[in-house]
């Protein structure tokens, strides 16, 4: 009896315990409300800016010499360390002076005659004269003993000439260099024969100090400053002297600044941009010619201008945004027009007013007209664990 009701009772248990079981698996549990997203929030201000304009560029000695032979001759001694410092008046080089010497030497003779035969043209005039006056000799000797002594005397300046030529190519043959700068390798040799022209370059001698720094504007760029400029958004220093700060490739800033001194006065039909050049203090020679280096133009002031962080700006498909608080605190969305970088901030041209409140950090996470919990911004130098802990004591909860 009691197997035949096991065998009724089992089914029906087994069937009610799989139906709670259905029931169960039916029932989801309620998800927890979603929180609201941190933000920090700023207020967008105006206020007059400086910027500074960077440009890539290039350095270059203020003034570069070559150092050429100017007689023809051998070269006797180099007397300078190639790419070494060198003073202005300093010998670099001597050529073999004795032709030179020999040649003066004969140039010296040759007037020593001419001035002897003007002394007696000179004698001779001074006796025919006043015979002639008296009518004692004929005025043909008279002529003859004027023109003479005019002979004499050109032949005397010639020769002087001739002397003056020969010192000045005896002078030559000491090769100095005629300002202070850096030597460059010696292209010629000791023992080389060495002639005037484009075959007597001997070394060159650059001035570093100062020293100009060169860099190039693009059409496009000189367009853009003219029309902020016109339409008061870009302010130029006066007579646009601008303050020129060059930062070395490994992010050095020299300590000497210098200012524009040459603009060229046309486009290069090769590249399209224009020449600026400033000239810099280099009393160190930190700086070398052909150096590639960042200049910075500073001067420029934007009136009025509207910074925000870059964080607090989101891309979209088509523009630039940020999440502006309404009067009711709920975040929309605004469309901006963004201008040039400054630092980690960015230039807003058009969709801001000033006093108006914006989300800065968690933009990415707002949704129109969404809760908010706005949060105190840590200071810049908190520690990034530091930060976060801060966060979480202002939303209420622990990290």
């Amino acid at each position: 009896m009691n197997a035949v009701r096991q065998l009724f009772i089992l089914p029906i248990v087994t069937l009610a315990g799989g139906l709670v079981l259905l029931a169960g698996c039916g029932k989801e549990p309620a998800s927890p409300a979603r929180q609201p997203p941190d933000v920090t929030v700023m207020t967008v201000t105006a206020r007059n800016t400086p910027v500074t304009f960077e440009f890539v560029a290039q350095t270059q000695s203020s003034r570069e010499v070559e150092i050429r032979a100017r007689v023809a001759g051998f070269l006797e001694k180099r007397l300078y360390t190639e790419g070494d410092l060198v003073k202005a008046g300093q010998t670099l080089f001597q050529m073999d002076r004795k032709p030179f010497e020999a040649s003066l030497l004969s140039a010296q003779g040759q007037l020593a005659q001419q001035q002897a035969r003007w002394e007696v043209a000179k004698s001779t005039l001074a006796r025919v004269r006043p015979l002639a006056a008296q009518n004692a000799v004929s005025k043909m000797d008279l002529d003859n003993a004027v023109g003479d002594e005019r002979q004499t005397r050109a032949a005397v300046l010639a020769a002087e000439g001739t002397v003056r030529t020969e010192q000045l190519n005896l002078s030559y043959t000491t090769i100095s260099s005629p300002l202070t700068g850096l030597s460059s390798f010696a292209k010629k040799q000791e023992g080389s024969y060495v002639t005037p022209g484009e075959s007597g370059l001997l070394t060159t001698v650059s001035q570093m100090d100062p020293i100009y720094v060169n860099f190039s504007l693009s059409e496009n760029e000189t367009l853009k400053y003219r029309d902020e400029v016109a339409a008061g958004h870009l302010i130029f220093p006066p007579r646009s002297e601008f303050v020129v700060e060059v930062v070395l490739a490994d992010g050095t800033v020299v300590p000497d600044r210098g200012r524009l001194n040459f603009a060229a006065p046309s486009y290069s039909q090769e590249t399209g941009t224009f020449l600026v050049r400033a000239v810099i203090a280099n009393p160190a020679s930190l700086l070398r010619p052909g150096q590639f280096v960042r200049a910075r133009a500073i001067g420029a002031t934007r009136p009025n201008a509207i910074l925000v962080p870059q964080k607090a700006v989101l891309e979209g498909s088509k523009s630039h945004f940020v999440w502006v608080l309404n009067a009711e605190g709920k975040p929309e969305q605004r469309v901006v027009e963004v201008g040039d970088w400054h630092g980690d901030d960015w230039f807003i041209t058009k969709g801001l007013q000033a006093g108006e409140r914006i989300v800065v950090d968690g933009a990415i996470r707002v949704t129109p007209g969404g809760p908010l919990n706005i949060i105190s911004p840590p200071p810049p130098d908190v520690a990034p664990a530091t930060k976060a802990a801060m966060a979480a004591q202002n939303s209420g909860h622990s990290p």
